[in-house]
């Protein structure tokens, strides 16, 4: 298959999977270039997202590899999509940085999304006042029009919480972040209102973990955890300095499922998180 440009996050964490099967099945590039009657260079580039994959062609490398899940072969086929994919986000293609599209595209296939924010208010649950003072406050500072952009492509992002088939989601927040005045009193009341109203959807939950829960698990951090169509398929994005940054490898993918677990432990039960929210809107 002919080299592809620009692979979406998708298609090169197909390219990873791919590669992670064949490492499990103790068989390097060569051999697997031997099995498939290919030069190695074609599994080099399979693996590097350089070389497109066909539904056929996964199937073929999920024999050789010997994976003995089918429902992981399923689920890796269905990564394919057509070859040049359209969705919103790519109108902002060029104009934001690439991390926050990548950010777009794990979200929208998500099959369930679990966020943790001590400082912030979650980025898929946030206004359009609550957002832009965030962004005002980059650094370095972006211009008026950089602003206004990342701005109207967060709003874009929410769209998967109102869908006709919404993604389930939980949301994790420490008290110190409903707290937060970002943009004033009364964009911070509007924000508390907005969240609060949120909680009510039937795909939405919103857990409080209060100041007198004192110290907990993940204190500081701030996670999203998108769900796959399998386990093994599943992304966590983490924010950094220097831009989103993502985890797939097995290992840390469940370390992070037991930390949400415990920071859902530490937190309010749905309802008192609920009641908490509003109380602090009214004190706004």
């Amino acid at each position: 298959m002919a080299p592809r440009h620009a692979p979406t996050a998708r298609h090169r964490r197909l390219a990873t999977e791919v590669r992670r099967l064949r490492e499990q099945a103790g068989i390097s590039v060569q051999q697997a270039a031997s099995l498939l009657n290919a030069d190695r260079t074609l599994v080099s580039n399979i693996e590097a997202a350089r070389t497109g994959l066909s539904e056929e062609r996964v199937r073929q490398l999920a024999s050789i590899y010997r994976c003995p899940e089918p429902a992981l072969i399923d689920a890796l086929a269905s990564l394919i999509g057509p070859r040049r994919p359209t969705h919103w986000w790519d109108e902002y293609r060029g104009k934001i940085p690439e991390g926050h599209l990548e950010v777009s595209e794990v979200e929208h296939f998500a099959t369930r999304i679990r966020t943790a924010q001590t400082v912030h208010l979650p980025g898929l649950l946030q206004t359009e006042d609550y957002a832009r003072a965030i962004f005002e406050l980059t650094i370095p500072k972006l211009s008026r029009l950089e602003v206004e952009l990342r701005i109207a492509h967060r709003l874009g992002r929410q769209k998967i919480l109102t869908r006709s088939s919404p993604t389930p989601y939980v949301g994790i927040i420490h008290e110190v972040a409903l707290r937060l005045n970002f943009g004033g009193r009364g964009a911070a009341r509007t924000q508390l209102e907005h969240l609060a109203e949120a909680s009510e959807r039937d795909n939405i939950t919103l857990l409080v973990i209060p100041f007198s829960a004192g110290g907990f698990h993940g204190a500081g951090q701030s996670v999203l955890y998108a769900e796959g169509a399998v386990p093994q398929l599943d992304t966590v994005q983490l924010d950094t300095e220097l831009g989103s940054h993502f985890v797939d490898a097995p290992t840390p993918l469940t370390n992070y499922r037991s930390l949400l677990e415990l920071m859902e432990q530490a937190a309010l039960p749905a309802g008192d998180s609920q009641t908490l929210i509003r109380s602090i809107a009214r004190e706004q």
